[in-house]
């Protein structure tokens, strides 16, 4: 399908490209780009390339802040959550042996095993293993015994990983328990608590809760899509500094290199993290169902359209859910396809049968847009 005209430069920058700009009805995931940046942020992005840093000197300083609003001892700006996965796991390695550092990822000889629970198996979880290290698993799918995952810490165990967004499943030993096990072994625990950042409170609960190190991905709440965030005990973070990309500047032959940062994006982290914990997120959560409801209005009454919300799910707004009987002459495939079939393509959610529209990577003017096109679809 041929490029439509567009005269702002928001689509000519794609545009030029024979690319097609996408609506983002789906959410915060890396193939449709990542994030929006506020304006605000952006301003700061901007500002930071007028002048050169020490970087070392920056992380040094943008750790202390962000330390001081998680709560926390200390705190790095990684290059996403997946990083701040591969450098905490090196960290926990190799501490700070300058000869395990410059012989990583070759882990021959040293504590090199990252266990996960069977029940929290995801497609993450190679993300440590980048350091060098091997995942053993405790239990399996089916369950994990506070024993099971005991028996599974051995003396090669350098890390215990526990994924927070699947702290809720069946059959999982939970943090508190996990901390207790893997601490009376004097190992530690890291959380990938990538988009774990509202309530607030749940960005603050993990290291609380004895978590030695916690990864975030900043673009959860308006980062660039390629930062994120290593946080807790202060001589891993260190490590994990170390063993960065500015790793080969500060004396150490490190496995970082490729997780390399602008000094913007760092600036950014700082300033959207401020940001997201000083917003009115009752005011933020009903721009967001405003926006659902122009286009759950655009189906109302239509036959066989069943119009439903998933309250809460997404950083507290909900999910705008349709489902489609045989009567409308719609699946959701075939609405999944008109809609991305235009300029600018809409790009939604989809579980099973059911059409999901996540508000959160709305733009102003998107949701009319979005409402407009479902409406000829299912009128």
């Amino acid at each position: 399908m041929a490029v439509a005209s567009q005269s702002t430069a928001e689509t000519e920058v794609y545009a030029d490209l024979g690319l097609i700009p996408v609506i983002n009805a789906r959410g915060n995931q890396t193939l449709l780009g990542g994030s929006t940046v506020p304006d605000e942020v952006q301003e700061a992005i901007d500002a930071a390339n007028r002048y050169y840093v020490i970087m070392e000197d920056l992380f040094a300083a943008t750790g202390r802040v962000i330390a001081d609003l998680l709560e926390c001892e200390a705190a790095y700006v990684t290059s996403g959550c997946a990083a701040a996965l591969a450098l905490g796991a090196a960290a926990c390695i190799a501490g700070d042996d300058e000869e395990k550092v410059k012989n990583l990822p070759h882990t021959e000889g040293m504590k090199n095993e990252v266990v996960i629970q069977g029940t929290q198996r995801y497609k993450y979880e190679h993300a440590p293993t980048v350091s060098g290290a091997k995942l053993v698993e405790a239990g399996d799918a089916n369950g994990v015994t506070p024993a099971q995952l005991e028996g599974a810490i051995g003396p090669d165990t350098a890390v215990v990983l526990f994924v927070a967004h699947l702290d809720a499943v069946d059959g999982i030993v939970p943090l508190d328990q996990v901390v207790e096990i893997s601490h009376r072994h004097g190992v530690p625990v890291m959380v990938d608590a990538a988009q774990q950042i509202y309530p607030l409170e749940r960005m603050r609960m993990w290291t609380k809760m004895g978590a030695d190190l916690v990864c975030f991905g900043a673009k959860y709440f308006g980062s660039p899509h390629s930062s994120g965030i290593l946080c807790g005990r202060e001589d891993l973070v260190a490590s994990a500094v170390r063993q960065g990309f500015i790793g080969f500047e500060i004396g150490a032959s490190s496995i970082g290199r490729p997780f390399k940062l602008d000094r913007g994006e760092v600036i950014g982290v700082v300033h959207a993290l401020r940001r997201w914990i000083s917003l009115d997120h009752e005011e933020r959560i009903a721009a967001a169902e405003a926006k659902l409801e122009i286009i759950s209005t655009a189906v109302e009454g239509k036959p066989g359209v069943n119009v439903s919300t998933d309250p809460g799910v997404l950083v507290g707004a909900p999910a705008l859910c349709l489902n489609f009987e045989p009567e409308s002459g719609l699946t959701a495939e075939s609405v999944i396809e008109s809609l991305r079939d235009g300029n600018p393509s809409i790009v939604v959610g989809e579980e099973g049968d059911t059409v999901i529209f996540n508000p959160n990577t709305l733009l102003d003017g998107d949701a009319e847009v979005v409402a407009e096109r479902l409406a000829g679809i299912v009128g």
